[in-house]
């Protein structure tokens, strides 16, 4: 997983190079102290969803990267700060009950850890905030951390000061969310030597929280470190899709469309993605640039992409069955040899349908959502442009055949080269 060229390199010039600094706390500064080192670091998750999505994937990465550069990563997953949630830039988050953000807190765990290695010189460790939180009282809070934190300050915060402009304004509870997430940076210092923490751009005003607070608590000198947020090359939002957020969790994305999201990348964003989402090399990334510039329409640089960072997230075997997936959906591989649940991931994409035995393969182009109508799908069988499972179909009257259905009963519907829909038979 690691690049290599980190051994010679310096962390920075390689987050630089990625394209993964926004801001620091003070760039001479930090890289002195990272000299000086090795560090300890740590970057937040709070759980205020069951799963995390691909923008967390650039905080666990840069985590990563700074452990195979020798430093020691703390992941802290918020059990205390997903109770209340950092503030939106609109409107109040929902409380989630006590319970499930305790079972979110154990199922995030759980997908950052496989990024990470518990063993060695420089393992990395999992903490929780709550551990620290739970038996604190209001008094103490005020006490021992509020004093610290000046009100004009909270307020000029960018979330806060448009919070409290806008019709909805802020509750004291999100208002004092910056308390929290600073009082995590303190305990963390007094606890492991941690002295950076890293998040978002989004993020700066809680990550500055942190580091005022343990100045004015014990005296010293703390840094933050900012990645700028991931857009796409004509500024819109990236991490979305037509059928919503990407999700680390493959119950709420399959691996097939994970993949998928990947591989369709444009062409201006890839190398960006590539030096942010992949521990490739300058080299290989170098190649792949090439690639894009002198034969566009391989799309190298994409199926790379979508090979490296569904493998990362789901494995290398629900990568290849991805691939598998993307290449037979098309006419382009053998469909048979696709499993039920690759198949169930494709149709969750696609919006696959369910029929009955015996369907007429006109209903089931239709029902597919291939085309809009009956006479449609007749047209399309009568002109050769009809397939089933990848074999064209020639006889309008004609139904579907159990007896050649997928695993798991699946039908792959296809118009032409690039239409494509899927549907299940149940008995």
């Amino acid at each position: 997983m690691a690049d290599q060229n980190l051994t010679a390199e310096h962390i920075l010039d390689d987050l630089a190079w990625r394209g993964l600094i926004s801001q620091t706390t003070g760039d001479d500064e930090l890289r002195a102290v990272i000299d000086a080192g090795p560090i300890t670091l740590y970057c937040g998750f709070d759980p205020t969803a069951p799963s995390l999505h691909i923008g967390n994937l650039v905080q666990i990465l840069t985590q990563r990267r700074f452990q195979d550069a020798g430093h020691y990563p703390l992941l802290l997953v918020g059990g205390a700060t997903g109770l209340i949630g950092d503030p939106k830039m609109a409107g109040e988050r929902t409380l989630n009950p006590v319970d499930v953000v305790h079972e979110w807190v154990e199922r995030i765990r759980a997908q950052i850890e496989p990024f990470m290695s518990f063993e060695g010189d420089n393992a990395a460790r999992m903490v929780n905030n709550y551990e620290w939180t739970k038996d604190l009282s209001a008094i103490e809070l005020l006490r021992d951390i509020g004093q610290y934190y000046r009100l004009g300050t909270m307020i000029a915060k960018d979330t806060v000061a448009r919070r409290l402009n806008s019709d909805e304004g802020i509750s004291y509870t999100e208002f004092s969310y910056q308390l929290l997430q600073g009082m995590d940076f303190l305990e963390l210092y007094r606890r492991y030597g941690c002295v950076l923490q890293t998040g978002g751009s989004d993020q700066w005003g809680n990550l500055t929280s942190g580091t005022e607070l343990t100045r004015k608590a014990e005296g010293v000198t703390v840094h933050a470190l900012a990645t700028p947020l991931i857009t796409k090359a004509d500024g819109t939002k990236f991490g979305k899709t037509e059928s919503g957020t990407v999700w680390l969790d493959p119950e709420l994305t399959s691996p097939y469309a994970f993949y998928q999201f990947w591989l369709n990348q444009a062409d201006a964003d890839v190398v960006g993605y590539l030096k942010v989402f992949t521990f490739l090399s300058r080299a290989e990334i170098a190649l792949l640039e090439e690639a894009v510039a002198a034969e566009p329409f391989k799309r190298e640089a994409q199926r790379r992409l979508a090979w490296e960072v569904t493998c990362l997230v789901h494995g290398a075997a629900a990568a290849q069955g991805a691939a598998d997936a993307s290449e037979a959906l098309f006419g382009r591989g053998e469909l048979s040899n696709l499993d039920a649940s690759t198949l169930a991931g494709c149709a969750k994409e696609l919006g696959g349908g369910a029929v009955s035995p015996g369907t007429t393969v006109v209903d089931a182009l239709v029902e597919a959502g291939v085309v809009e109508s009956k006479s449609a799908a007749r047209r399309a069988v009568l002109e050769g442009g009809a397939y089933v499972n990848n074999v064209k179909v020639s006889d309008a009257d004609a139904t579907l055949d159990t007896g050649a259905a997928l695993a798991g009963g699946w039908f792959v519907l296809r118009r032409g080269k690039k239409t494509i829909g899927i549907v299940r038979a149940f008995e």
